[in-house]
């Protein structure tokens, strides 16, 4: 304390602002984008969410979802917590039985269907019959 006292007024308001600055920002995660490249070769249109597999989230949200005719390729873009683990599910649209990846609800386990999120984009994902 004696030291902080030593310095002038101007120093120690910076300081307590830089200190303030970094404890308020110390538990915030840091948000980064990803775009997933999909493409439907399916012959019937499909249905697609992504589920965060490291909190409760799924894009896009609010009982909605992605939607691709057959043959469509489309660029869905994220932003999300850096690092974050995110698992694509897809399915049929009228056929949930027909998935991939997680599936809907991301209920199912995958193999090759998960990405982490640090900027950039996936390869294409081909939904193949």
């Amino acid at each position: 304390m004696l030291i902080f006292n030593s310095l002038p007024a101007m120093r120690r308001a910076a300081l307590v602002v830089l200190t303030a600055t970094i404890c308020s920002t110390a538990g915030q995660a840091l948000s980064a984008d990803v775009s997933f490249v999909m493409r439907n070769e399916h012959p019937n249109a499909v249905e697609v969410e992504l589920y965060s597999q490291d909190r409760k989230h799924v894009w896009p949200g609010g009982n909605q979802v992605y939607y691709l005719d057959d043959g469509e390729s489309k660029q869905i873009h994220l932003s999300c917590q850096q690092g974050e683990n995110i698992c694509y599910g897809a399915w049929v649209s009228g056929d949930k039985q027909t998935y991939w990846g997680t599936g809907p609800n991301n209920k199912e386990a995958c193999e090759d269907c998960c990405y982490v999120c640090s900027g950039g984009e996936t390869e294409e994902i081909n939904l193949v019959e």
